[in-house]
């Protein structure tokens, strides 16, 4: 059994070409024709946990303030009329920094708060 288990383990780390190469034998040599989606699905077999690891595509993000720059007054002004919050509140928020602005928001306003942000020196960060 330890032969078999062998083989099978090298026939799954084979790389595309390696198949190939193996199909190329088999048709050759034994006469044995391989179905044309064999080499397919076992060159797909390793590919597979790379395709796992992909995220889905993210569709909210966060916009957070990581620091407020010399413009201090300025970002607190436009965090203000960002969150919704009062002054006093917008100003706390601005001074506790890094905090988060606004989260799960679509890309675009995430960029357009980001770069109103920036214009004033601010240092912002979108994740």
């Amino acid at each position: 059994m330890a032969d078999l288990k062998a083989l099978a383990e090298t026939l799954v780390n084979l790389t595309v070409k390696e198949v190939n190469e193996l199909a190329s034998i088999l048709e050759q040599e034994y006469g044995i024709k391989p179905a044309a989606a064999a080499p397919v699905m076992v060159a797909a077999g390793p590919a597979a946990p790379a395709q796992e690891a992909q995220a889905p595509a993210k569709t909210e993000f966060d916009v957070i303030l990581k620091a407020p720059g010399e413009r201090k007054l300025d970002v607190v002004k436009v965090v203000k009329n960002i969150t919704g919050l009062g002054l006093k509140e917008a100003k706390e928020l601005v001074d506790k920094a890094p905090q988060p602005i606004k989260e799960k928001i679509s890309k675009e306003e995430a960029e357009q708060i980001r770069q109103q942000l920036a214009e004033l020196g601010a240092d912002v960060e979108v994740k």
